[in-house]
């Protein structure tokens, strides 16, 4: 199988072909090896980081931004939101606060992105 991608780790914006060889993965049109290995994974296994909000209380503000402190399995993402948008949190919370320990057993937390004091 051949996949094209768009490189985002720079700003070139390589555009990236992935081709299954005999070997592994075989990327070519990358302008650095950080491209390589971006469309290399995008073409094995994606991954994800998930931000989102969760409900806060006892605050002036009702949802808080959290962000997973780690890549995600891009096919583990909506059984993770899922998980989350269940989660509460209560302020004070502070930057990275535990909101979701080990999100769906992936060893990955997520974590409140900003700081709220209790209103």
């Amino acid at each position: 199988m051949e996949s094209t991608y768009t490189c985002i780790v720079c700003p070139r914006g390589c555009r990236i072909t992935v081709a299954d060889g005999p070997c592994g993965p075989v990327a070519t049109g990358q302008g650095c090896p950080r491209g390589r290995d971006y469309a290399t994974s995008e073409h094995t296994h994606p991954m994800r980081t998930l931000t989102t909000t969760v409900r806060l209380e006892g605050a002036d503000i009702r949802r808080l931004p959290v962000v997973s402190n780690s890549a995600i399995p891009r096919e583990l993402l909506r059984k993770c939101l899922e998980r989350v948008y269940e989660a509460r949190a209560t302020a004070p919370v502070a930057t990275g606060d535990v909101i979701v320990a080990d999100v769906c057993g992936t060893g990955v937390d997520v974590v409140a992105a900003r700081s709220v004091r209790a209103s």
